[in-house]
């Protein structure tokens, strides 16, 4: 017997065990690019929400807020969504 088929031999299978694990390494970098893709979209399109809410915020009169009445739920009475959402919409 030769040792030199032996070791042959080993050093074939780990080269598959590599050439298998590249074609999943790269797929998960082409993923992750897609990823930080769709990322850095959706960033700037809340960057803009902000610029607008601010700008909107700055176009509001203060006294508008003095004016408006915080209705007082009763436990009975369902939560009036609208109002908290008009009321985070001013902050």
């Amino acid at each position: 017997m030769k040792q030199a088929n032996v070791f042959h031999i080993a050093n074939k299978k780990i080269l598959k065990a590599k050439s298998k694990a590249k074609p999943v390494a790269t797929n998960l970098k082409k993923i992750n690019i897609v990823n930080d893709e769709k990322v850095h979209k959706i960033d700037k399109v809340f960057t803009e929400i902000q610029k607008n809410v601010k700008q909107l915020s700055k176009t509001v009169p203060s006294d508008s807020s003095k004016k408006l009445k915080i209705p007082m739920s009763r436990e009975d009475e369902p939560a009036n969504v609208d109002a908290a959402a008009n009321l985070l919409s001013q902050l």
